[in-house]
């Protein structure tokens, strides 16, 4: 049988650029975070203007939850 078992490094392609590859998690982590955290605001002002009635109130709630939310997030 033959052997098929890689006997070079693993690492055949050019350098990893580790700094790169850092800045890419810290945005995916970034744009997740806020991300989820403009998607929550949205369905609670959504349903806080259907209940309450009134659009001016969510959009009001909306702005406020964002930004005690960003603050959180810092």
């Amino acid at each position: 049988m033959a052997d098929h078992a890689p006997t070079g490094p693993v690492e055949l392609g050019a350098q990893m650029d580790y700094a790169e590859h850092e800045r890419t998690y810290a945005g995916f982590v970034a744009l997740a975070k806020y991300g989820s955290l403009f998607c929550a605001a949205l369905l609670v002002a959504m349903a806080f203007g259907f209940f309450a009635g009134g659009f001016f109130s969510g959009t009001i709630l909306f702005l406020i939850i964002l930004a005690v939310g960003g603050f959180i997030l810092r």
